[in-house]
């Protein structure tokens, strides 16, 4: 049976871009005479949620990395057996 509650995915790499893009931009307004300092807070709140999102996507490809590999065992063992 499919997974219903199923999260979405997220792409680690389009994250890394949008960090990058951020990362950027609060550089930027380092060198900024007139620093813009609530949208740096907005910026700095929204790379947590995405360094969130992405570390809570890894967990869950290292969970598929794992299960895939106890498979694999599985089926090795159960090839030596025949």
């Amino acid at each position: 049976m499919a997974k219903t509650n199923k999260k979405p995915e997220i792409n680690l790499g389009e994250n890394l871009k949008k960090l990058a893009k951020i990362a950027e931009w609060l550089e930027e307004q380092e060198q900024s005479d007139e620093p813009d300092f609530d949208e740096g807070l907005a910026k700095v709140r929204e790379a947590v949620e995405i360094i969130k999102a992405s570390r809570e996507r890894l967990v869950d490809v290292e969970n598929e990395f794992e299960e895939i590999k106890r498979d694999i065992e599985k089926d090795i063992k159960g090839d030596e057996e025949v």
